[in-house]
């Protein structure tokens, strides 16, 4: 292991369409599972799907670039050619997008792709990629 992986569990209400969403649409490959819970390999980050109906609700959303953005949601920063394909795979998956994707800042410091989806049981994932990776963490851009 080069850098640490997370792990994140979050609240499910059925765990069928969990393991359709992760596992057929993200392309997510299954760990161990149960009657209660689902492990998933999140692109070498372990994310646990537990059944917990009563847990499942919209999250609170901040205004960003004018978008009501999801403020509790998790997700992963991809490489800049992977954001595409995905968003073609999730549009053929007919998964609704809550920001469709588009670019941030671009053609400036810090540009990006980014788009939000749910899960089926409401959970908010957002997906981004940065043209420059060093770019991830700056703390200073022009703009």
């Amino acid at each position: 292991m080069t850098r640490p992986r997370f792990h994140l569990a979050f609240p499910v209400d059925d765990l069928q369409a969990a393991r359709r969403f992760y596992g057929d649409v993200l392309g997510c490959p299954r760990g161990r599972d149960s009657d209660h819970w689902i492990d998933f390999d999140f692109l070498g980050h372990q994310i646990v799907a537990h059944l917990a109906p009563e847990e499942c609700q919209n999250a609170q959303t901040g205004a960003v670039d004018g978008k009501d953005v999801p403020v509790r949601h998790f997700g992963l920063i991809l490489e800049w050619d992977q954001f595409d394909p995905l968003a073609e795979r999730l549009r053929r998956a007919g998964t609704p997008f809550i920001i469709d994707p588009y670019v941030r800042f671009a053609g400036k410091p810090g540009e990006q792709k980014t788009m939000f989806v749910r899960d089926p049981a409401g959970n908010a994932l957002e997906f981004k990629a940065f043209r420059d990776d060093a770019m991830v963490f700056a703390t200073e851009l022009d703009s």
